[in-house]
């Protein structure tokens, strides 16, 4: 067979499943096998890994094989979708593993057909034929993701149940065979989780959504992603409090609960459901509402298996306003950042609210990462911005956080600002900032509405200015998706957070969260300066992600992001060694500080009440 070409390998081993290819967020369709077929490896993300796996020679070409690759029509779909994100072009996988097949067959290779055995024969007869396989081309889709700490663990069948009572019959036949088996979302989990040599249950099929708006509510099936939730509350005048738009929506529940900035206002864990279905270890079907179900409410500080498979959702849908807006807050020192978060909070104005770090600011905003690197350091050099705390609210949330904070920069100057882009490294503009009158920051004479003017004359906003930051080939793409109001909409962008994937578009992301007390600076602090410590310790990229307060401003969620090449042995040991003293600082930590609570406890407790972690 060809030998692997390195770029396109390379390419194909970054891929960071975060199946950001398997939901329709810009607006351009969806990759039609996968659409058609489900299993993840008619997606992009899994076409990356069945590239990968040929040429590591993990996988003869199957019959199912050749199906994935022949299906695969090189639309290009793909392409756009993984550059907005990551900045992969994985076209050029999709090309190379069809190439690989075509070459294999055309040298008289026959493709290898898969016997079917007697367990195999049982999950057919529960899901159909279709929808159950043993091929190695789907398995070793299954098998793996970023986290490298977790080997590589291939499954004997892979199954997409349509129905809870399928979910039912295929748990009590695991049972009955002795085979461990595990429930997949949309993705890996990122941290080794969701894998098994038994049974993977894909929930892809059951993605039914059904909006009771007398009741604000919805009833979520567990193969519904949080995008897709909140396009359909979206449709009826209506929001949802949604985790990262790839996610399920169950899974996410199960796992941490759903937190975000909307948590701010909405709450997480058990505030963002009313009730939920589950299939337990013996196949029995049962809803937390249920007087004999078992207590997942109650919280245990330890880490413990779900309470089963999750088959339905129904969950809370908020009602929104036609004058919501985002605003964002400058700051240079972040003490005050988050004091003027911790008074939003208090004083309950606005509906979500974060302290964000420079970082994820620039990525947020960069159609590119070279651009989100410069832009990293143009922002605090030339207009002292080191945090924003960012907030959506109405028009009267938005007048009272003016009056708090002074200088904000509204939605019509971040338009300006992500349409110009690219011409704030320009010499033009760093003339006109260093013009700025001495001793004030220069943030606070940017956002004056009488700079707005000379502002947009010199960065000249528009699509094509900021797709002029991007490959020749994707810019007229780039100009149609910017010409579209929603894409510089900080509301909207909140909502979908379609931009949080940009964080891992250098390397791969290990985020750890910390829930904290909002009126401890000292400890906000001291766990920031810790986890940078650590990092640097081990010669690891690693930066401030955001801080979100909740409960009335009492408490707040902390993330801190460290960043590594996945596919790099040496950087593999390091995270190894990293996770390994992050675990007992951050134990003793809590023992020692109330309020503080280390995310990896709440793992498969998402459930739970809130208070019954945050008050420990």
């Amino acid at each position: 067979m060809v030998k692997a070409d390195d770029d396109i390998l390379k390419t194909a081993s970054q891929c960071r499943h975060y199946a950001m290819c398997k939901i329709d967020y810009l607006g351009t369709g969806l990759c039609p096998p996968g659409k058609r077929y489900h299993y993840v490896s008619y997606y992009p993300q899994g076409r990356m890994d069945l590239y990968a796996a040929m040429a590591d020679n993990l996988i003869p070409v199957t019959e199912g094989l050749v199906h994935i690759a022949e299906t695969c029509s090189l639309c290009g779909v793909c392409d756009l979708q993984c550059h907005f994100v990551t900045g992969l072009r994985p076209l050029k996988v999709m090309k190379a593993l069809k190439d690989r097949v075509e070459d294999y067959l055309k040298a008289g290779g026959k493709p290898v057909s898969i016997a079917s055995d007697e367990p195999l024969r049982c999950l057919r007869s529960i899901v159909g034929s279709e929808w159950a396989t043993n091929d190695p081309a789907v398995l070793v889709t299954y098998a793996n993701d970023p986290f490298p700490l977790a080997d590589l663990k291939m499954p004997r069948y892979v199954v997409l149940p349509g129905t809870r009572e399928e979910v039912a019959a295929v748990v009590r036949l695991a049972n009955e065979l002795g085979l461990p088996y595990a429930v997949r979302g949309n993705g890996g989990s990122v941290f080794g989780f969701v894998f098994s040599e038994g049974i993977v249950l894909d929930m892809q099929r059951m993605r039914g959504i059904v909006i009771d708006k007398d009741n604000w509510s919805a009833a979520v099936g567990p193969g519904v992603t949080s995008f897709e939730l909140q396009q359909e509350a979206f449709r009826h005048g209506l929001r949802v409090n949604t985790a990262e738009p790839a996610a399920t929506v169950c899974g996410n529940i199960v796992c941490t609960g759903t937190f975000s900035t909307w948590s701010y206002a909405y709450g997480t864990a058990a505030d963002g459901f009313i009730d939920m279905e589950f299939v337990d270890a013996r196949g029995q079907i049962f809803r937390l509402n249920d007087k004999q179900a078992p207590n997942v409410f109650a919280f245990e500080n330890a880490v413990i298996p779900a309470p089963g498979i999750c088959t339905e959702a129904s969950v809370k849908l908020h009602p929104t306003s036609k004058d919501e807006d985002g605003v964002l807050v400058p700051f240079w020192d972040f003490d005050e950042a988050v004091a003027l978060a911790r008074e939003l909070g208090r004083r309950r104005i606005g509906l979500a609210v974060a302290v964000l770090g420079i970082h994820y600011i620039a990525n947020f905003m960069s159609p590119s990462k070279d651009l989100a690197g410069l832009l990293k350091d143009v922002l605090p050099e030339t207009l002292g911005i080191r945090y924003v705390v960012f907030a959506i609210g109405d028009r009267f949330a938005r007048e009272s956080i003016q009056k708090l904070a002074g200088p904000v920069i509204d939605s019509g100057l971040w338009r300006t600002l992500t349409l110009g882009l690219p011409r704030l490294l320009d010499s033009e503009w760093l003339d006109l900032v260093k013009g700025f009158e001495a001793g004030r920051p220069p943030y606070e004479i940017l956002c004056r509405p009488e700079m707005r003017p000379l502002v947009e004359a010199v960065l000249r906003p528009s699509p094509e200015t900021l797709a002029a930051a991007v490959e020749e080939d994707l810019r007229e793409l780039y100009t149609g998706l910017y010409s579209q109001p929603r894409f510089t909409d900080m509301t909207w962008l909140n909502m979908f957070r379609i931009l949080s994937s940009r964080m891992s578009r250098r390397k791969h992301m290990f985020a750890f969260l910390v829930y904290v007390p909002l009126d401890r600076n000292d400890v906000i602090n001291h766990i920031n300066a810790e986890f940078a410590r650590i990092a640097a310790a081990q010669g690891l990229d690693h930066d401030f992600g955001f801080l979100t307060p909740m409960d009335l401003g009492k408490r707040a969620i902390l993330e801190y992001d460290y960043y590594i090449d996945h596919t790099d042995p040496a950087e593999r040991e390091k995270i190894g060694r990293v996770l390994a003293e992050i675990g007992p600082w951050l134990d003793g930590l809590a023992e020692r500080t109330k309020g503080v609570t280390f995310l990896k406890y709440v793992f498969s407790q998402g459930c739970s009440r809130k208070e019954n972690f945050l008050y420990r």
